[in-house]
């Protein structure tokens, strides 16, 4: 956890209710803790928590975001899962974190400063944690935190703090691009070069 994580506070009881405006207008800027262990398989890092997840206290959380379907739908889980139930992915060798720390209702709103601090503090704590594989969930925050204004989806050719990476498509709903299926197949492709098996029931 990081320090600015430490000072998270949870606007929403789990699993009570749907944030309200209200609730949403005053997560803007909060932090939530990462789902992290050590040597995982794969760190997922989104780019930051949305205001969903910044009430919540959970990751990809917002209402028609894709991240928790294509997890399943790549076979990194054996069902769908609810955000609220992200404590569950360790034990399946998996984890979630994110290139800045404080939420916004866009990622267009950060600044490129935050995002290359962002990747610094990524960096070390990769380096801490250990995990195999570092995906990367949205190429424009990773080119820009990482300095890479070339980099495309898919496997990247550097390593980071010993982690191989990997680039997929931002799953939000507003990334208009990519299907559900197309984005599923993404996490697949993830997954299949992880050498993770398929975790959905035949």
């Amino acid at each position: 956890m990081t320090p600015a994580s430490a000072r998270a506070v949870r606007a929403v009881t789990p699993g009570t209710a749907r944030p309200t405006r209200a609730d949403l207008a005053a997560a803007a800027d909060r932090t939530i803790p990462d789902v992290l262990a050590p040597r995982l398989a794969v760190l997922f890092v989104g780019i930051n928590p949305g205001l969903w997840s910044a009430a919540t206290g959970w990751h990809f959380a917002r209402p028609g975001n894709r991240f928790w379907p294509a997890l399943h739908t790549g076979g990194f889980t054996p069902r769908l899962l609810h955000p609220s139930e992200q404590d569950e992915l360790p034990a399946l060798g998996l984890g979630i974190s994110n290139m800045a720390a404080r939420a916004s209702a866009r990622a267009d709103e950060l600044s490129a400063e935050e995002l290359l601090a962002g990747a610094a503090i990524l960096t070390d704590k990769v380096d801490r944690y250990r995990p195999r594989w570092v995906a990367v969930v949205g190429v424009t925050a990773y080119r820009i935190g990482f300095q890479r204004p070339k980099a495309t989806f898919g496997p990247q050719p550097e390593s980071l703090a010993g982690a191989r990476l990997w680039v997929l498509p931002n799953p939000s709903g507003l990334n208009a691009h990519f299907t559900p299926v197309t984005l599923g197949a993404a996490f697949a492709e993830l997954r299949v070069a992880t050498g993770l098996p398929d975790r959905r029931p035949t």
